[in-house]
């Protein structure tokens, strides 16, 4: 999942990514997610209106879950993820940059 913000003072427009992650226990307004092997502490509060569960998937940005996804879109996202990290290794490997 890629959000796209405008930066209204410099007129920059920024990218932000919110990675999938898995929901393997909810403690109150709190879940561990997992993505990938790595497991994060992830703020359920922004959802408080979606019935969420172990086993969920959630979009987290910033250590908050903003969104539920479904099993098969968190897969489409990190599909898309590996293979940008692919690209980049790639580029890095023949001298090709990306920083402005």
């Amino acid at each position: 999942m890629v959000y796209l913000s405008e930066d209204l003072m410099c007129g920059n427009i920024t990218m932000c990514l919110g990675i999938p992650m898995k929901v393997v226990e909810i403690d109150d307004f709190m879940a561990r997610c997992e993505a990938k092997e790595i497991m994060r502490d992830v703020s359920l509060f922004m959802l408080q209106h979606e019935d969420i569960e172990p086993g969920d998937y959630v979009v987290v940005h910033v250590g908050y879950a903003i969104q539920k996804m479904t099993e098969h879109e968190a897969r489409s996202a990190w599909e898309i993820y590996d293979e940008m990290l692919e690209l980049e290794a790639e580029q890095h490997k023949i001298g090709i940059t990306t920083d402005a």
